[in-house]
């Protein structure tokens, strides 16, 4: 049976078809962006242009029904629906997220196989349920467990918050390994729509990323054993979940503040028209937010090529190094998003605070202030801090990636 490693080259779809068809999707994205706003709702239009598409599958290798696209390329789609909309991009981000993890630490169970080619086919949206009772963004603790159900399995969990769960054709969830198991002795179990029952437990009613409808739910699945991923939660943890999850999310938010600035440019263009060519006061800090959004693109894609590196490289996922840079893309990323935004709106005055209008990023700034808070910033540097003090510093500017 081939072994494959997400990352690893070995997709005939052309990076051009690919963005041709994420275009598709983000136009339909992008008209319904500020219904799915007002209205805090899934956004179904661009689902559905995800799905007649077919980017859900993307990742998934080529024999099982994909395309084995990178990593780079699903970032450059969440970077495209993230200008369009924000919860969209989230949304295609998180469930990326989950076939990167069924993909490298799953590729030998014939269960998740064949889950992976029913992804493809049916186009399945897959969300994800990590947050747990009053854990918060503990990811690396569960109170719920695997129990024994007759010859089957259950999961019984109180799932605080559970992205676009009510929409999912499908959930991956922590839970400790057994009942008897510490909190930390965690596994994934993958489960279909019809394995489980939500019962909703807490509305979403949010400042921002209104369509990502991440309400609480009671959430109780059956299944078989062979549902358990195979490799143990801290692995997957490590060498997929949080990388992933951070270059994929990262994306999403350039791509916000990446729509943030083009408004700004819509801004002084008309601007300076109606001056006879002087452009408004503000146009300098449209300079400082072009400057923040190509450093911040920098940045990702540095990252992104150096997950892609390590990937098929024995042990260079779990370095000290590596995770604690990847860590900090998340911290730097997400404060240097916000900081675009905010410039933005000082670039655009009072068209761009106020809610309506051509030139409005009210909803940009919402949406992007959810980054230092998904997962909070500050939970991330506390967890990293005495890796910090571990690793050398570099020897050379160009070593400092």
């Amino acid at each position: 049976m081939m072994t494959y490693h997400i990352g690893s080259k070995q997709h005939s779809t052309t990076s051009t078809d690919l963005q041709q068809r994420a275009a598709e999707v983000a136009a339909a994205a992008a008209l319904a962006a500020d219904k799915v706003d007002n209205e805090a709702r899934f956004p179904s239009e661009a689902f559905s242009a995800a799905k007649v598409q077919r980017l859900l599958g993307v990742l998934v290798p080529i024999e099982l029904g994909g395309e084995g696209v990178t990593i780079s390329d699903v970032a450059d789609v969440c970077y495209m629906l993230g200008r369009a909309c924000a919860s969209s991009g989230m949304i295609f981000a998180m469930h990326q997220i989950m076939v990167a993890i069924l993909v490298r630490h799953a590729h030998d169970s014939a269960w998740h196989r064949r889950l992976l080619r029913r992804l493809c086919d049916e186009q399945l949206l897959l969300a994800s349920s990590t947050t747990e009772g009053q854990g918060g963004g503990d990811l690396r603790s569960s109170v719920c467990a695997v129990e024994p159900d007759g010859p089957g399995i259950r999961v019984a969990k109180s799932a605080t918050v559970m992205s676009y769960g009510a929409e999912a054709d499908g959930v991956v969830t922590t839970a400790r390994r057994s009942p008897d198991a510490a909190a930390s002795d965690q596994v994934l179990v993958a489960f279909t729509k019809e394995d489980y029952q939500l019962d909703t437990t807490m509305n979403w009613n949010s400042l921002g990323m209104r369509g990502t409808c991440s309400a609480g739910f009671a959430f109780t699945g059956r299944g078989e054993p062979a549902q358990v991923l195979p490799d143990p939660y801290q692995k997957i943890h490590i060498q997929t979940m949080m990388p992933v999850a951070h270059l994929t999310w990262t994306s999403v938010w350039a791509g916000v503040a990446a729509g943030a600035v083009d408004r700004a440019k819509q801004f002084v263009r008309r601007a300076a028209r109606n001056a006879n060519g002087q452009v408004p006061p503000g146009a300098a800090q449209l300079t400082r937010a072009t400057a923040s959004l190509k450093a911040l693109r920098a940045m990702i894609a540095s990252n992104l090529q150096r997950y892609e590196n390590a990937a098929s490289q024995q042990g260079a996922l779990e370095t000290l190094d590596f995770q604690t840079s990847l860590n900090l893309l998340k911290v730097s990323g997400s404060e240097l998003a916000i900081s675009t935004v905010m410039t933005v709106l000082q670039t655009c005055g009072l068209g761009g605070y106020r809610n309506d209008g051509p030139i409005s990023v009210s909803r940009h700034v919402r949406d992007i202030l959810s980054s230092s808070v998904m997962i909070n910033n500050d939970r991330i540097l506390s967890s990293i801090a005495s890796s910090a003090l571990l690793i050398d510093g570099p020897t050379s500017v160009r070593d400092a990636c």
